[in-house]
């Protein structure tokens, strides 16, 4: 298993890296001449969309024999008592509820059902990733308001090669752009106006500094 944490994490450092030198070459600039990240970045009203890996409490009102705690398998699907397959990925909790409800209708007189999702991780289009100079490069699952402040503390932080103020997020939802973050200021000398909020599908890249 470790082999192939270690084997997942340098193609993902591979592959960042070639998007990122793709985005450089198109734009004609370096790291340092990119605009900064936006300080806030989520849309209000985002809603948690669920993915393969998350579990799914499902709770039908007056009915608990089909009732149950259930996981979202690889290929986005659960299945559960009188309902042999359901696609949960790419549902909100809500939209997955109802479709329980009109599964369980062909058995049960007006199910009611409330979906609650645990064991967070949700689909790969929205998870953060973080490669290069990462103390523990990885993915992490998206949360509302979520700052690169936060994502640098899952990540155990920076390494000593990493040169933290040439980082950049390359925001997947918004075309591939990309945005210059401060990390170092922001982690070593607490500069505050370096946090930025994070978005659905960032990959936040931290080159190593060769000086």
């Amino acid at each position: 298993m470790t082999s192939m944490n270690t084997f997942f994490t340098r193609a993902l450092v591979r592959a960042a890296a070639a998007i990122g030198l793709a985005g450089l070459a198109a734009c004609g600039s370096v790291p340092s001449a990119l605009p900064p990240a936006p300080m806030t970045a989520a849309a209000p009203d985002y809603s948690y969309i669920i993915g393969p890996g998350d579990n799914l409490n499902i709770v039908v009102w007056r009915n608990p024999e089909l009732s149950m705690s259930v996981p979202v398998r690889p290929d986005g699907k659960v299945s559960a008592p009188l309902v042999d397959e359901i696609v949960a990925q790419g549902k909100t909790s809500v939209e997955m509820a109802r479709e329980v409800e009109k599964a369980l209708a062909k058995y049960v007189r007006d199910p009611i059902v409330t979906v609650i999702v645990t064991n967070f991780v949700g689909p790969y289009s929205e998870q953060i990733r973080v490669v290069g100079e990462a103390a523990k490069p990885q993915f992490l699952p998206f949360k509302q308001k979520m700052t690169v402040l936060d994502v640098m503390i899952a990540v155990g932080g920076l390494t000593d090669f990493a040169d933290g103020n040439s980082a950049t997020i390359l925001r997947t939802s918004d075309a591939n752009k990309q945005y210059s973050v401060r990390l170092k200021d922001l982690i070593k000398r607490g500069d505050v106006s370096a946090n930025v909020e994070m978005r659905p599908g960032d990959i936040l890249i931290i080159p190593q500094s060769f000086f």
